[in-house]
């Protein structure tokens, strides 16, 4: 499986656009959203132009999480799945943990309970390994401070890929 990682959209719907497109041409049904997606308008756009399964924690700048939850619970928004500030998932016998600031990722992937650790917050891409665990930030879909990048991490091959749009 297919599983795109992503952080730090910031409202930028045209860097969305362009993901989404190529999610949809690879058909990718997984995406992992690592924090500030920002306002609760740009998460329904995320929802809309992706119709696989989207798993959000919320950033520093995810200001209005309670009418994001509360669109999400009525239904306004589809296919999100809220997880606070700690989202954990295990696809095919791998274990995932997603947060949004680096150093609670940073003690995540030292407990040894996960194969992979995700974060946004610095918009940098990085990757390093603490332990057996991978700890990987796919830098920022906004295009703030660095290139726009996400990544996209393939279960059955393990092979993690840096996108740059």
């Amino acid at each position: 499986m297919k599983i795109a990682i992503i952080a730090d959209t910031h409202d930028n719907l045209a860097t969305w656009g362009k993901t989404a497109q190529w999610l949809k041409k690879e058909k990718i049904r997984l995406m992992i959203h690592c924090g500030d997606v920002c306002a609760p308008a740009t998460l329904r756009e995320i929802s809309q132009d992706f119709s696989g399964q989207v798993h959000l924690v919320f950033g520093n700048v995810d200001g209005d999480e309670f009418t994001m939850s509360q669109k999400v619970s009525k239904g306004e928004i589809k296919n999100v799945t809220l997880c606070g500030q700690l989202g954990e998932l295990e696809i095919d016998a791998k274990k995932f943990a997603f947060t949004h600031r680096p150093e609670f990722a940073r003690g995540l992937a030292s407990t040894g309970k996960y194969d992979f650790v995700f974060y946004g917050h610095t918009h940098k891409p990085w990757e390093e390994k603490i332990g057996f665990c991978r700890l990987i930030n796919p830098g920022n879909l906004a295009g703030m401070f660095f290139k726009s990048t996400f990544a996209v991490y393939d279960t059955k091959q393990d092979k993690l890929e840096l996108k740059i749009l």
